[in-house]
């Protein structure tokens, strides 16, 4: 098996020091506005838009946007935090379904008034509207599933 040419090898390393930089800016950008991790937005995101019928524990970790090794520490953190409930789960008495509760929506909303200019400086404002069709369209070709 052949290794990769310098060009993909340049690419990897374009994108993965973009996506570290990105990160970071957000990450520092919440800890400023004193607001949580981006972890937990990701979670309370997803939950909120699945809604009343909220997820199972492995449906959040399919659907969030980082990798979680740690989902059941976040769950718990969010849970304490009140920001999300444990329901019984119909299907399953031995498992739950885990819900958004109102302060976990309106914790969402209060990251994300930081986070979407947050997203908006680290690529909007440095991207025209056809770089960034161009990146988004090039960046599935690798999140594509084989």
């Amino acid at each position: 098996m052949n290794g990769p040419n310098k060009t993909t090898v340049a690419a990897w390393i374009a994108l993965a020091r973009a996506h570290r930089v990105a990160m970071q800016k957000v990450e520092a950008r919440l800890k400023e506005a004193d607001l949580p991790p981006l972890a937990w937005y990701d979670a309370l995101w997803e939950l909120e838009k699945a809604g009343e019928g909220g997820l199972r524990p492995f449906e959040l970790e399919h659907a969030l946007l980082f990798e979680q090794y740690n989902l059941s520490r976040l769950v718990e953190r969010l849970v304490k935090a009140d920001l999300v409930e444990r329901r019984p789960c119909a299907d399953d008495r031995r498992g739950y379904v885990l819900a958004i509760t109102a302060d976990g929506l309106a914790v969402r909303a209060k990251i994300w008034s930081v986070y979407a200019p947050a997203i908006q400086a680290a690529v909007g404002a440095r991207l025209s509207r056809d770089e960034a069709v161009s990146l988004a369209r090039i960046l599935a070709k690798i999140t594509d599933v084989d």
